[in-house]
């Protein structure tokens, strides 16, 4: 089970209850948990978190339980992505539960434990629990409910923690396990468990080891051992800091920098380090983070890429002195005085594991000699077949050794990658001089001693499909081991990095976790264990162990991390202090301005683009005032302040003004009295109302009483303005001050409100140029009507110049955009409260009536501010690439959400210039791969732009295209086949891209075949249609069995001509499982030579055979002939058996062939001969057998071949063949054998290791 921490965002309460019983008092005395300090980026995603503890952990003094239920009803009814539990308590700490009730981008129920008041806890906080979640069954709890734990530190990075996959949600739906009742309820039952944090899960590895680790970015533990290794070599990091690299330079994009400040980081930073610029510069994503990749793969890769960025700089050439080797490739005739030798460097050495005790017997399995001889003799130029001997010597090894363990291999049997588990010993000092140089050239510098000690373990933990990778590194070459586990770093003891990473079972007291009560004497695999081994030369080490200072980085790049860890310490204070204060979105209306147009069109602004105001939490709101008055520059009696509000139609406006009385407060307290919910948020939201000079000095004369208070400019005061006596007691201090304070608040106070006036605010819209602009608020008397207020109205309109002189005007109120626009005409004789109902907060969009003769013109798109807002909110722009250059962006459009598939290829046609829009297909994005979606969108198989971006519960701004060369409706009605043509010799002659349609039978498309191949064709010959996969035939198609069914993606189509000795009912026609007997009545081709097998003037039995036959070899077979088959006169004998059991592998082109009832194998190898062409010589070393199953029958000269064709119907013809062994001149492996090759463990459906940079 992968466990996720995931960001998340408010969404509507559930309600649920909490069930006590369990909750001891002390829960409510110990509530409060040790800050511990957390620094570093906060990740979106955390995959690979800190290992839970085990289970069965010993108990802890006072542990703090409690158990929650809650019910949810009507579940079929929930549309929100994620849902909330209410906030409940356990332990002193408030809970709630998440869950994504369609899945958390899987086809899985998520649920999470999720701290609910993330945002009220101090900076550093802390807090461990042990807890399970449970979907309870309301058919069968004991049998179908479904039960998961786990252990999790919750701390600001990581404050929710659960299960991504917790049930599929086909078995959620499943009425017979019952998870949902006939009620339309389900049940999720949480039991919490809050105790000492036991884990060192803040383990300060610096201070502990002098060494610090690199953060897991969600599945780059591969990459982070593989760093940590090639750090560790400190003449590769002097190298590092030696590239040349300039200021300018952005990290991100400079992997010679990004990788700089990664190691400078590593050598003097406190704590685990971020390795997100690193990837950046690769040119990867948040997809390839969560890729895991091989260790090896990623080790070639980088040093590839470093080498050519070293290339014409001091440091060129560091990659081949530090890690290359060279080695000799030999063939030596023993006959003959021929030789040939062919030298090749290398970077790393691939050893074997299976069938190996250790380092030693896999070198000396490398240089073993293999024979050439009998039917598997040498070539030589000059000379003919000889008898030789092949192997490999090495020329010289390199300062650094990089061996790497072949732990995965590629099964034939099972057609999958398996990992080796087997015991495997390697050295803690090797000497490859041993055995007097044995695994040396004669060549070679024998002056060089090749005496190596181990520097580092790199350790795959898991098994084929997944895992975990950590290292074991010893920095100085001597004593102290140390474990690189990502962010965490240990020191170890030997034994730990040697004997217990060489694999084979877990003699271990756990025995893997198994019972062995259950199975006495029963031994698991260990599953940890090396898979790469790195070597430092003694007679280096003084050169490769150097020391990589300070002083070999350059200035610019030491500045600029400095500057970073400043920032990053000012950042760190903020945290710290952060619950000290609160944070205040000030909105203003030149951020109405800024905004309104361009950022966003509905609602006044986005507060998080506001400017934020960071006070401390006891400031007086006065002297907040003043903190405005100077950064603002608007005096303090000009201030009015408006809480804002949501509203139940999601807008989110000005909704009252803050009153004189609650202006007396600190900011703490007006937060905590005006917010419904102050733990969803720490911010405190208000709007800033600047009070005109005119209703200022309008008040100031109607009130003149008001002296320097109210509505007037309040003198300048200081302390000395309100002296205080000092009064025994202090009793009459306090009153004095709380006076003063209240005649200093009442001197700043702002002109009140008008009495039954509201606040509306002013939008513009003008639909010649589709802007739309803020322009300001009003105070209107909400008895008044519209009218009356027209002319304020076109004077705040004129002064932006967005109306023309003598341009009469509407008015339409914004009402809300969710879930779909509202925006109502506003009549201009109703009074604003009784008959439009309008309120503080309100927006009247105006706008210039436009004559009905410039719409119909064209020149005005949008005539009314509702269908130019409907616009807006349907508004997306789309990046369009071609399909054939999936990575390039070709152009972008911006189209409507709701437009259809012929409207949006109507508007790519036009970008493109193409006069037919049919002939465009487009392909979706798959925001997972980041590639195109296949197959290909269908021709109006989606109703708007939205369908089509929207895939599998994520969106994506990207859309493919081809330009096909006919149009998409006419070519969906054909059925576009490709099909190879092979001739009478069963090669390649031609493909062919047939199309036909869609009804059309294989007899049509053999016809069309016919006509195209013309005189290619023996005169009168007839075609069939077989179906290949990978050098096999499994199905000759029957000529009225409908195309539209075929798929030529995955098999392979080929067409031949019908022998006439293959005339008649096929094996495989029609099914994939079939008789291999066949009744046929047709004579042999001419010149075959059928021999016994046919009776008087040529006439077929009915018990003759037609047959498959296929090439094949096996893989890692013995080339020696004297161990091979009966066909060399040698009795079966164990070597016989060990190659039978080799894995075969198929290859070329396969065929069918007619045998006789009683024609033996000679005569029929006469007749292959003949058909394949191939020389006597070649064809001379070529083995036959008979396969069952993948396992071969070698076969004598005599044997007759039908005989052993028999019905089995239950496998289908195709696992019975005639079987030629010989070696495949073109080899061409299947992607999932080929990654035995490159030792990759993943499946050839993953992304290879790739650095774009």
């Amino acid at each position: 089970q992968v466990w996720w921490r995931m960001g998340l965002v408010d969404t509507d309460d559930a309600r649920g209850t909490v069930r006590s019983d369990k909750l001891p008092r002390s829960a409510y005395v110990k509530s409060n948990m040790e800050d511990v300090s957390a620094t570093g980026d906060a990740m979106d995603v955390v995959m690979h978190g800190p290992a839970p503890l085990p289970l069965n952990e010993p108990p802890v003094d006072n542990p703090m339980e409690g158990s929650y239920s809650w019910v949810i009803k009507d579940w079929s009814k929930i549309s929100n992505t994620k849902q909330r539990s209410e906030t409940f308590t356990i332990g002193g700490h408030n809970w709630r539960l998440l869950i994504f009730p369609k899945g958390n981008s899987c086809e899985f129920l998520s649920i999470y434990l999720d701290v609910a008041d993330v945002n009220l806890q101090p900076y550093g906080w802390s807090r461990y629990a042990h807890f399970s979640l449970t979907v309870m069954s309301h058919t069968d709890e004991h049998k179908y409910s479904v039960k998961k734990d786990t252990s999790h530190t919750f701390e600001g990075r990581e404050s929710d923690w659960g299960f991504t996959q917790f049930l599929g949600l086909a078995d959620l739906s499943d009425p017979a396990k019952g998870f949902i009742s006939n009620e339309d309820t389900m049940i999720i039952d949480c039991e919490v468990q809050v105790r000492i944090d036991q884990a060192p899960y803040h383990y300060d590895s610096r201070k502990e080891t002098g060494y610090i680790g690199l953060k897991n970015q969600g599945a780059t533990c591969y990459m982070n051992s593989l760093l940590q290794t090639l750090f560790h070599i400190p003449y590769f990091r002097r190298a590092v800091y030696h590239m040349p690299t300039t200021e300018s330079d952005p990290p991100d994009l400079s992997i010679p920098l990004a990788l700089q400040s990664l190691f400078y980081k590593v050598q003097f930073a406190d704590n685990a380090v971020a390795t997100k610029d690193l990837t950046r510069s690769f040119g990867w994503d948040a997809y390839d983070s969560f890729m895991q990749h091989d260790v090896q793969e990623l080790n070639r890769v980088l040093c590839e890429k470093l080498e050519e960025k070293m290339k014409s700089t001091t440091v060129e050439g560091t990659i081949q002195k530090l890690f290359e080797g060279h080695m000799v490739n030999y063939i030596n005739c023993l006959d003959v005085e021929y030789k040939s030798t062919r030298k090749e460097a290398y970077l790393d050495l691939q050893l074997d594991v299976k069938g190996c005790k250790d380092v030693y017997a896999s070198f000396d399995k490398y240089v073993e000699v293999e024979k050439l001889d009998g039917d598997n003799k040498y070539r030589a130029e000059g000379h003919g077949l000889q008898d030789a001997e092949k192997g490999v010597k090495f020329m010289d090894f390199p300062a650094v050794l990089q061996l790497q363990l072949k732990r995965f291999e590629y099964d034939f049997q099972r057609d999958t990658m398996v990992k080796i588990n087997d015991r495997y010993e390697f050295p803690e000092s090797l000497d490859l001089d041993a055995g007097d140089g044995k695994y040396l050239s004669p060549d070679a510098d024998r002056s060089v001693r090749n005496k190596y000690l181990l520097h580092s373990v790199l350790v795959h933990s898991g098994g084929v499909n997944g895992g975990h990778y950590y290292a074991y590194i010893r920095p100085e070459l001597q004593g102290q081991w140390f474990k690189f586990d990502d962010e965490r770093v240990t020191r170890e003891e030997a034994s730990k990095a040697l004997n217990d990473q060489y694999g084979g079972d877990d003699d271990g007291p756990n025995n893997g976790g198994y019972n062995p009560a259950v199975a006495p004497g029963l031994k698991l695999p260990k599953y940890s264990n090396a898979y790469m081994l790195v070597y430092v030369r003694e007679t280096d080490t003084d050169q490769i162990m150097c020391d990589a200072t300070e002083q070999d980085i350059a200035s610019h790049l030491v500045t600029r991390l400095k500057k970073e860890q400043e920032e990053k310490e000012r950042k760190k204070k903020e945290k710290a202090e952060a619950h000290l204060y609160i944070v205040v979105k000030l909105a203003t209306a030149e951020d109405s301005v800024k905004q309104i147009g361009s950022d966003i069109f509905f609602d006044l602004v986005d507060h998080e683009k506001c400017k934020p105001i960071q006070v401390v939490k006891q400031t007086p709101f006065v002297e907040f005032k003043r903190r405005v008055a100077t950064e603002l520059g608007v005096p303090v009696w000009r201030q009015r302040y408006w809480l804002w509000a949501k509203r139940q139609n999601q807008t989110f406006r000005p909704n009252r003004l803050l009153q004189p009385e609650e202006e007396s407060q600190t900011m703490a307290q007006i937060r905590e009295n005006t917010t419904k919910t102050p733990a969803a948020s720490s911010d405190l939201k208000l709007f800033l109302e600047v009070v005109s000079e005119e209703e200022a000095a309008a008040f100031a004369e109607a009130n003149p009483r008001a002296g320097a208070g109210a509505g007037a400019v309040p003198m300048q005061q200081g302390h000395d303005d309100f002296p205080a006596r000092a009064v025994s007691g202090g009793l009459v201090v306090q009153v004095q001050q709380q006076q003063q304070q209240h005649m200093m608040t009442v001197a700043l106070q702002p002109p009140p409100l008008p009495k039954n006036h509201i606040l509306l605010f002013f939008k513009l819209y003008n639909p010649r140029a589709e802007t739309l602009q803020y322009v300001g608020h009003l105070l209107m008397d909400q008895g008044s009507r519209m009218s009356d207020n027209k002319e304020a109205m076109l004077r705040l309109a004129a002064a932006t110049g967005g109306l023309r002189a003598g341009e009469d005007i509407a008015l339409y109120e914004e009402i809300k955009y969710e879930p779909q626009i509202y925006c109502e005409k506003v009549e201009w004789r109703n009074p604003l409260k009784s008959g439009l109902q309008l309120g503080d907060g309100d927006i009247i969009c105006i706008q210039p009536i436009i004559p009905q003769s410039e719409i119909h013109k064209g020149t005005v798109r949008f005539g009314i501010v509702p269908e130019f807002l409907e616009y807006i909110r349907n508004r997306q722009r789309v990046i369009f690439r071609e399909l054939a250059n999936p990575r390039e962006d070709k152009l972008s459009l911006d189209l409507s959400k709701s437009m259809t598939y012929d409207a949006v290829t109507a508007k790519l046609a036009e970008a493109l210039g193409l006069s037919d829009s049919t002939t465009l297909r487009l392909s979706a994005h798959n925001c997972y791969s980041h590639a195109p979606k296949l197959p290909s969108l269908a021709y109006r198989a989606v109703d708007t732009l939205t369908d089509m971006l929207d895939r599998f519960n994520s969106t994506s701004d990207i859309l493919y295209y081809e330009v096909l060369d006919m149009p998409l409706p006419e070519l969906e009605r054909l059925k576009t086949l490709k099909i190879m043509f092979h001739g009478r010799d069963t090669k390649h002659v031609e493909t062919f891209n047939v199309r036909m349609p869609n009804e059309s039978c294989v007899a049509d498309v053999l016809a069309d075949l016919k006509g195209r191949l013309g005189e290619k064709l023996t005169p009168g010959a007839d075609l069939r249609l077989l179906e290949l996969f990978y050098s096999k035939i499994y199905k000759v198609f029957p000529d009225t069995e409908k195309i539209e069914g075929i798929d030529d993606q995955y098999w392979t189509l080929r067409a031949e001509e019908v022998k006439p000795e293959e005339d008649g009912d096929l094996p495989g026609q029609g099914k994939h499982s079939t008789t291999n007997a066949v009744v046929v009545g047709s004579p042999p081709e001419e010149g075959d030579g059928m021999g016994g097998g046919v009776g008087g003037g040529g006439e077929w039995s009915r018990s003759e055979k037609l047959i498959h036959v296929y090439h094949f070899y096996r893989e890692g077979a013995t080339t020696n002939a004297n161990r091979t088959s009966r066909q060399s006169g040698g009795a079966d004998n164990n070597n016989d058996n060990n190659d039978r059991n080799q894995a075969v592998q198929n290859f070329g082109d396969p065929f069918l062939l007619r045998v006789g009832a009683d024609e033996p194998l000679s005569a029929v190898k006469r007749r292959i001969q003949g058909k394949l062409g191939t020389p006597d010589e070649e064809f001379s070393t070529w083995k036959w057998a008979y396969h069952s199953l993948g396992r071969p029958d070698y076969l004598e000269e005599d044997d007759v071949v039908a005989s052993r064709f028999v019905r089995r119907d239950t496998y289908g013809a195709y696992e019975n063949y005639l079987g030629m062994e010989h070696p495949d001149k073109h080899p061409r492996k299947t992607a999932a054998a080929n990654n035995t090759i490159n030792n990759n463990r993943y499946g050839y459906d993953q992304k290879p290791v790739k650095i774009y940079n």
